[in-house]
């Protein structure tokens, strides 16, 4: 086990990404056909849009709840890297409050928000836009990047993820978190990214998901 976690330094900076991408390290997502890449594009376009109009009523309400409820922005946005380097705006609903001074504190509405998962419903137009991908690898932020080794290469080749082993995955570490997207890489195929979807909507329509979250 200790030789699958070589590359990743959570302390020192990664020096060379270029001479990773040199490397051209394989990974089945990168020598699948032609066609299962497009396809995967052609599915994200698909079910992204038509979640958006689907969910629209609800998109739509919680905007006006949070604009009232404190005059704030309805959205937050974090710059994340994504596909080739890209950064790109990753869209969630506002969860903490518009008052900079009273620092970040969860409001009522962002607690709500936060455990039914209905704060990360606006990802899914950083999917339609093509700047995510409705499963992948997390999507990390540019000054992360360094920190992951030999697997940096990881978080450029391919959109990151709506959705991901990293997300189904109970109690996972940082670490084996990093080995998930490599592994997600490797074995990419259609049927994984339908799997992993699965499983994650299991996961949103099961009880617990919808429960607050308590203290250990």
């Amino acid at each position: 086990m200790a030789g699958k976690n070589q590359g990743i330094n959570l302390t020192e900076p990664w020096q060379d990404c270029t001479g990773v991408q040199r490397q051209g390290r394989p990974f089945n997502s990168s020598k699948s056909p032609k066609i299962s890449r497009i396809l995967k594009r052609a599915l994200d376009i698909v079910i992204s849009a038509s979640l958006l109009f689907l969910l629209s009523p609800i998109l739509l309400s919680v905007a006006v709840i949070i604009a009232l409820s404190d005059r704030g922005t309805v959205f937050n946005s974090d710059r994340r890297i994504g596909y080739r380097g890209k950064e790109f705006d990753c869209l969630k609903f506002r969860t903490t409050g518009a008052d900079a001074t009273a620092g970040l504190h969860v409001t009522v509405v962002g607690d709500i928000l936060t455990r039914s998962n209905l704060d990360k419903l606006p990802l899914l137009i950083n999917v339609l836009l093509g700047q995510m991908s409705l499963v992948g690898p997390r999507a990390i932020p540019k000054e992360e990047l360094p920190r992951y080794g030999e697997h940096a290469y990881a978080y450029i080749a391919v959109r990151p993820g709506l959705t991901g082993h990293w997300q189904i995955s109970e109690r996972v570490s940082y670490q084996n978190s990093v080995l998930l997207d490599v592994e997600y890489l490797r074995k990419w195929t259609l049927a994984l990214d339908f799997a992993i979807m699965a499983k994650t909507l299991a996961a949103l329509l099961s009880r617990h998901a919808l429960l607050p979250k308590m203290d250990a």
